[in-house]
């Protein structure tokens, strides 16, 4: 699956990058995220549970940062198990640019899974995939932007 999308958030660039690195602001606006744990300056343990259809499930993942360009763009690489539901990986090209008085965030994501979400049917992930990329880049507009996070 493959998705691309961008905002205008109504921050500076740098306060945009800070904000798009802080574990605190990621996990209120990553949608069932119940924990994010910092492992060294570019790796990240995370849990988070997620619903597609009838499969419901919890994840163990890892968040890594490659090709960090600060505070331009980064690649973030995702890989997460959800046992018996299966697994997601992939990875998402997130740049910033200035904007007038804000920024434009632009995001590319691929991914794959497997396992019972895989037989869940393409269409089914695809558009679950894509409302949680708007509902995480929707709050992280509004927390970054000094508003309360959206649910």
């Amino acid at each position: 699956m493959e998705m691309t999308g961008e905002q205008l958030i109504a921050l500076p660039q740098q306060a945009t990058w800070d904000a798009l690195n802080d574990t605190a602001v990621l996990m209120a606006c990553i949608p069932g995220c119940d924990s994010i744990d910092k492992q060294s300056d570019n790796e990240y343990l995370l849990t988070m549970t997620a619903k597609v259809g009838p499969v419901s499930a919890k994840f163990k993942g890892k968040m890594t940062l490659l090709n960090v360009q600060a505070p331009d763009a980064y690649t973030l690489q995702f890989e997460g198990q959800g046992g018996v539901a299966g697994f997601a990986k992939g990875e998402a090209n997130v740049s910033l640019a200035p904007e007038g008085e804000g920024t434009r965030l632009s995001y590319s994501v691929k991914a794959s899974i497997g396992g019972k979400l895989a037989q869940v049917g393409a269409r089914l992930i695809d558009g679950v995939a894509k409302k949680m990329a708007e509902q995480f880049f929707t709050a992280f507009n509004k927390r970054a932007s000094g508003g309360p996070a959206a649910a």
